[in-house]
């Protein structure tokens, strides 16, 4: 066996899309995190407490909650989302070919406090469990001045957190990555998938 090299090719996409969505939304949504803190579980991953991966304070919603009055800022926040998504489909539209319907999983408000991040590089598809996720979303929804960038590492990518900034990218290995660490502030995020329908 031999390793062997295909032409260059021209385009070079990260398909990581990005957009900027309204700063009223991300201040009601830092808002409903800081007044609900019996729902704050610190370090919560999908196989239980573990701060050694994920260092962070979180909130988890099921989109069963969103009829809630008291939650109608996320259902906000989704029709933002959605603008995106038709945006990131007719940059890649055999995407929509494909796909006609996804839904949103359970989904996550997180805080970072200075010292925190998401240590583990990971993506966001990796078992059986998982493989009905096909693109991950997170927004940013404050400025963060010191550290606390999310890092692909396939691609060298450094994203710094922008209040507003929203992402969209495939939920496989390709897009590995993790949080680096928050040296000062708050940082502020929401994220979550959006599924193929069970």
């Amino acid at each position: 066996m031999k390793r062997t090299s295909l032409a260059q090719s021209n385009l070079n996409p990260n398909f990581i899309g990005s957009w900027i969505i309204d700063h009223s939304v991300c201040d009601q949504i830092i808002t409903y995190f800081e007044e609900n803190t019996q729902k704050q579980r610190q370090g919560m991953t999908s196989t239980g407490t573990q701060l050694d991966i994920k260092n962070r304070q979180d909130i988890s919603l099921n989109p069963k909650e969103l009829i809630l009055p008291e939650n109608k800022i996320y259902k906000i926040y989704f029709e933002n989302l959605f603008e995106c998504y038709k945006d990131y489909n007719l940059q890649w539209p055999f995407l929509a070919s494909i796909v006609n319907h996804l839904s949103i999983g359970q989904f996550n408000i997180g805080k970072y406090k200075p010292g925190q991040h998401f240590q583990k590089t990971h993506c966001e598809r990796s078992s059986l469990n998982d493989l009905h996720r096909l693109l991950a979303f997170m927004t940013y929804l404050n400025d963060v001045e010191e550290g606390g960038s999310t890092y692909f590492n396939h691609y060298d990518l450094d994203i710094k957190p922008q209040k507003g900034l929203t992402l969209l990218w495939p939920a496989e290995w390709t897009h590995s990555h993790k949080g680096n660490i928050l040296k000062s502030g708050l940082k502020y995020i929401i994220t979550g998938w959006l599924i193929f329908p069970k």
